[in-house]
């Protein structure tokens, strides 16, 4: 059973060859694919660089607001539970004290990501200058193999 590629008449061939095309084709697909961004999510938050080791910590501020999400998804403004809209006025009022009280936040392991991300964006939109994240040294071995580094 033999397969025919064409007449062998002597006559040139009719038909467009394709396969050149399509392999430029499927070559342009790929390079479009890699150079599309990764679709990400993110809070950009500009957080000061800590200090060389070799130079003294700054004077602890005695006056510190703390915000904290719970397991419950709720937000505590120094221990009271408060909802976005005070949150906000809250930030504003610290905001105009001289000195501008430290924010520290301190979200929960539980607590919801959503929250997380709206409280990032109106602590962001409060323009707040002194804010630092509490609570982080608990997750520091933090799905880690036994004697891992």
């Amino acid at each position: 059973m033999a397969m025919s590629a064409g007449k062998d008449d002597g006559e040139p061939m009719g038909e467009m060859n394709t396969t050149p095309l399509i392999d430029v084709m499927l070559v342009l697909l790929i390079m479009f694919i890699i150079t599309i961004p990764v679709a990400t999510h993110a809070v950009n938050i500009d957080l000061p660089s800590p200090p060389p080791p070799n130079m003294p910590k700054p004077p602890v501020d005695p006056i510190k607001n703390k915000v904290v999400l719970t397991p419950d998804n709720q937000i505590l403004w120094n221990g009271t539970p408060i909802d976005r809209s005070v949150l906000g006025a809250n930030l504003k009022a610290s905001r105009s004290m001289t000195p501008e009280p430290e924010l520290q936040f301190e979200p929960d392991a539980q607590s919801g990501y959503e929250l997380a991300a709206n409280v990032l964006n109106i602590i962001k939109a409060s323009e707040v200058t002194k804010f630092g994240f509490v609570g982080n040294e608990r997750y520091a071995t933090f799905n880690k193999a036994a004697g891992a580094k």
